[in-house]
Formats: structure tokens, sequence, C-alpha cells
């Protein structure tokens, strides 16, 4: 007997698949110009009818839900592999990599953290965190990082210093190469380390150079 697949089963055709991608480009693109961008001018954007978004979205919150899933994706690709022997790089390197992913489309970044389906985004973040809270307790361990407050909520602390970046890198459009700077430069002093030795542990660290950060991720 003869069987084929049933059209749940069977794989996209090619260019329903580039279409997805190309909408959900021109999304994140689009919002970071403008947060309210409508479906209409994402389609445009995208070379597509708004006829054509609804064949892969059946609204506006579903196209915002899937584009922060697939940056959350993304971020912790770029962050989770992160291991060093001295935990101040160690963090310095979870800001770096995180702004290497997020610098160039900072609205939408700060529109997923800050936004109505931040709790949704915070989930899907939490193995960045429990990443951040290992390299909080292996600084605590070593004696390199501030002992004075509890290690979780350090670790939620340095999160927060470094989302500050973002907040301050929308609200004065900071160039790309400050805020790498600006995120290694809280994230460590929020660790405890002062002005002096945050700036002199990043310029004597080449790999925690813009130059030496891997190209940003897509898809």
């Amino acid at each position: 007997m003869t069987t084929t697949d049933s059209p749940a089963r069977r794989a996209p055709r090619r260019d329903a698949a580039e279409n997805r991608l190309a909408l959900l480009d021109a999304a994140a693109s689009q919002l970071n110009l403008d947060p309210d961008a409508s479906l209409e001018t994402i389609a445009a954007a995208a070379g597509l009818s708004r006829r054509a978004v609804y064949g892969h979205f059946r609204t506006r919150d579903e196209l915002v839900a899937e584009l922060n899933r697939r940056g959350i994706a993304r971020v912790a690709a770029a962050i989770t592999p992160i291991s060093h022997p001295d935990a101040r790089v160690a963090l310095a390197l979870v800001g770096a990599r995180l702004w290497g992913e997020v610098g160039d489309v900072r609205v939408t970044a700060q529109l997923a953290v800050r936004g109505p389906l931040r709790n949704v985004v915070a989930e899907g973040l939490e193995p960045i965190r429990t990443g951040l809270a290992t390299i909080v307790r292996q600084g605590l361990d070593d004696g390199v990082l501030r002992s004075d407050i509890d290690p979780d909520t350090l670790a939620r602390l340095i999160e927060g210093s470094a989302l500050s970046v973002l907040d301050e890198a929308v609200r004065t459009d900071i160039s790309s190469a400050e805020g790498h700077r600006l995120v290694m430069l809280v994230a460590l002093s929020t660790a405890g380390l002062s002005w002096l030795e945050a700036g002199a542990l990043i310029e004597s660290t080449p790999e925690l150079a813009l130059e030496a950060q891997p190209e940003r991720t897509e898809r």
C-alpha cells in the first residue's frame, strides 16, 4: 500500500521557509526602528503582502513571540558555552557576548526583556542565569569576586547591570564599541572590582577585545 505524508507532517516548501525567515528578519529590523511597527510595515520590509504574513503568524503578537524565542536561542547559544579559569574574564565574556548579540538590535532586545512578554523571555533565559550563577560561585571560591553579597543575589545584580547598559544604549544610542566596553565594566564593577581593576583587566585580556568576539549568530 502506498503511503503519503499528510500536509501537517510534510516538510515546508523552501520558499515558505524562506518567507518565514524573511518575516522574522524584517520584524527584528523594523521593530528596532519602531517598536510599534505594524504588520503591514514588517510584511513590506520582507517583500511580502500582509495576507502572506497570516500564512505564518496569526497575529502580530505571535510574530513578536517567535522573534523573541529566536533571539533567546541565539543569545543562549552564544553565552552558555563560556568557560574560563578566571571568573572575572568569564563574567566579562558573558557581557561581551551578550552585547554582541543585542547591540545591533537593542530596541528589539529591550522590548523583549522589558515588554509584555518579559516573563516568557525570562524563562528562556534561565540557562544563561544558571551559568552566570556558576561563574559567580567560581569567583567566590577563588577569592576574586566580592563575598559580602549572597551569590545568587550577586548574579542577579550583575544581570541587572548588563540590562541597564541595554537601557542606556537605547536611550542615548551609544556606539557598538562603547556598549561593548561599558557592559563589561559595569558587570565587573558590580562583581566587586574597582573601576581601575576592571579597566586594566579588559585592556590586558586580548580575548575581551571587540575584534576578538565571534560574529553575531544568525537565525
